[in-house]
């Protein structure tokens, strides 16, 4: 298929029901490294939300009737697609979200590997034969389980992860047969909408995909109608679990946020760890929700470790996201970069040591470590969501998985170690939704289950785990013959 080029993408406006819509207000999206104008866009009104909702509902039959081969085949190509527009993506990611060249090519290849892996477990959803007869009257009886596509799926996405995310979303419900109206981050619509051009050119049924870019208050019937039965939402928590108060009887997954922690015991290889966190720490500017927050090493090895730290944060390179070269890009937002300067300053106030960075130069933050802080800090018990980590001594590990439950939050932890032992501890009375072992929480296959617990979600991503939650089990019991 044709290559489209960035001013393509830029002014194709949004996708309802298969047809390319320019109506609406038009809004512009700048890039958060220099406001320089990336692209202009509209915004869609109620009456595409209602046609979009609509047009979901018709396709559900049309897409019952394609075979599990037929939805294998539809995304492999998409997966193909991606890949051969690689260069388009990755530009894309750098002009509107401020996503450097390497995580931003690393982002590609994860959405090829979310839509092939897609397509793999399309063809092998499973059920359930089941004997019945247990008592007497039930001779012979038997059923079988067999899981039947939801709905009409509402999907809204982060900035964070433009392409990746969104065929999060996409992917499995395609795998299971399921139409989508997705609501895209105002910051990053293009890689969205650049990803749909892709799905409809490799055959997938017109009226069962819309992107549309909207307000919040537009947006609302997404959550609030019954028409949809499944709202898949990746964002804040705060706005996440409102709009699971909205949601009505329809079922939710929420991918909400974290301030993830990583113990380094005192037994760790350092020149694996060192590396790990930083990476962790301060990659696409800490702006991931499992990026790494909170950093305990054990006591014996604090000060080595501390000092690697912050060597490695002192070399990172700070800049221009279209410059390959650039580990470190700018944060989404100027209020961003005021608030975390805020956040810090307050942590300083209060006793904490800033050991280095610190400082905003517009929307570029420098990779920032902090040591003697206390748990109630925002540094500590928020997301922070931008190149920032705390960092503290412990002299007993149970204090230290103490620590981490501490928090409201329970996405991912990371742990070095080589104590068998420890890392079951860990495994068991950590309260997050997963742990990982000799990395960082930033660590992520996207085949994997992926959500948390506490104020970090509800349900579970990754691709066949996604699948689950986007179909239902429907029983059919038969009688002897």
């Amino acid at each position: 298929m044709a290559i489209p080029s960035i001013d393509d993408v830029t002014r194709s406006g949004f996708l309802l029901a298969g047809e390319w819509i320019q109506a609406g207000e038009k809004v512009e999206v700048r890039s958060p490294f220099d406001d320089s104008l990336v692209g202009k866009t509209w915004n869609a009104e109620r009456q595409h939300v209602e046609r979009a909702i609509a047009a979901a509902v018709s396709s559900c039959a049309e897409l019952r009737q394609l075979a599990a081969y037929q939805r294998k085949d539809i995304l492999l190509k998409v997966a193909a697609a991606i890949r051969e527009h690689a260069a388009t993506f990755i530009r894309l990611m750098a002009l509107e979200a401020g996503k450097p060249f390497k995580p931003a090519k690393a982002e590609v290849d994860r959405a090829v590997l979310t839509f092939t892996t897609a397509a793999e477990e399309s063809v092998r959803i499973e059920g359930e034969y089941l004997p019945l007869d247990f008592i007497p009257g039930t001779e012979k009886r038997w059923g079988i389980v067999k899981r039947f596509p939801i709905g009409p799926i509402a999907a809204i996405t982060p900035f964070n992860f433009p392409l990746n995310l969104v065929a999060h979303k996409l992917a499995p419900a395609m795998a299971v047969g399921c139409p989508v109206v997705l609501k895209p981050a105002p910051q990053t619509p293009f890689c969205a909408l650049l990803l749909a051009r892709l799905i409809l050119e490799s055959a997938w049924p017109r009226a069962a995909l819309s992107v549309l870019p909207l307000k919040n208050d537009d947006a609302g019937q997404l959550v609030t109608d019954e028409r949809i039965k499944l709202l898949s939402f990746t964002g804040s928590a705060a706005v996440g679990w409102e709009l699971k108060g909205k949601a009505g009887k329809k079922k939710v997954v929420l991918e909400l946020g974290g301030n993830a922690a990583v113990i380094v015991h005192e037994d760790a290889h350092l020149d694996v760890a060192v590396p790990r966190c930083v990476a962790g720490a301060f990659g696409y500017a800490g702006q991931s929700c499992i990026s790494v927050q909170r950093i305990l090493v054990h006591a014996n090895i604090f000060d080595q470790f501390t000092a690697r730290m912050m060597q490695g944060a002192g070399q990172l390179r700070v800049g221009d996201p279209l410059d390959e070269n650039i580990d470190v890009g700018p944060l989404i937002r100027a209020s961003d970069a005021q608030r975390v300067e805020d956040w810090i300053a307050e942590a300083v106030r209060g006793g904490a040591k800033l050991l280095c960075g610190g400082k905003a130069r517009g929307t570029l933050f420098e990779p920032t470590l902090l040591s003697g802080t206390k748990p109630e800090m925002k540094v500590n018990c928020e997301e922070i969501f931008a190149s920032v980590a705390t960092i503290e001594p412990y002299y007993d590990f149970d204090d230290a998985l103490q620590q981490i439950n501490q928090s409201r939050f329970g996405l991912q932890s990371g742990l070095f170690t080589r104590n068998a032992e420890l890392i079951f501890r860990a495994f068991d009375r950590l309260e997050v939704g997963g742990v990982i072992v000799s990395d960082v929480p930033t660590f992520r296959v996207d085949p994997m289950p992926y959500g948390g617990v506490k104020d970090s979600g509800l349900g579970r991503e990754g691709i066949r785990y996604s699948m689950e939650e986007m179909t239902e089990r429907k029983l059919l019991v038969m009688p002897g013959f």
